[in-house]
């Protein structure tokens, strides 16, 4: 009984997750589109529900969804900051960068929660997750400005974790 429960839960959560995904990407509500996504959605997720465990840990609820959206805000405006900055690097006639790997803990126990992080982290760029041990995370970092690890947390991750740790527990 626990074991149909947990595979019901999965599906549900992956379910709601790939469905978010398809309406963001398609950037319309409009009735055909939003009921393709229900379909295809829910047949990726009946398919891959039992290998899903890692989607187990997300508890939708309305603070859910909305530190989400939240996170969403915060990862976008960092990814434009990010390019900026890296683009003024690149087009910089002397480029002036301290590159190095800085270690970096995090507070997130789920691993889905990690590895969103993880992905936040690398898709910013002018940083690279390179590894993953325990609660630290090592980061190669285009212009190094803090190697202590709660400073290079703070500047790093802290505005993503912030809303993750909510989301993924």
């Amino acid at each position: 009984m626990q074991k149909t429960r947990n595979i019901t839960l999965q599906f549900l959560n992956l379910w709601i997750t790939l469905l978010l995904i398809w309406v963001i990407a398609n950037g319309t509500l409009a009735f055909d589109v939003l009921i393709t996504g229900i379909v295809i959605s829910a047949a990726i997720a009946l398919a891959f529900a039992s290998f899903a465990r890692v989607y187990s840990v997300i508890r939708w609820s309305p603070k859910v969804m909305l530190y989400y959206l939240m996170y969403l805000a915060v990862f976008l405006t960092e990814l434009t900051k990010a390019n900026l900055n890296v683009m003024r690097l690149v087009f910089s006639p002397r480029i002036d960068i301290e590159p190095g790997i800085v270690e970096i803990k995090t507070s997130l126990k789920s691993p889905i929660g990690r590895l969103a992080l993880a992905n936040s982290i690398t898709l910013t760029p002018g940083t690279l997750v390179v590894d993953i041990k325990d609660d630290s995370l090592f980061i190669h970092w285009i212009n190094v400005s803090a190697t202590d690890p709660v400073a290079a947390t703070e500047e790093i991750s802290a505005r993503f974790e912030k809303y993750l740790k909510v989301v993924y527990g």
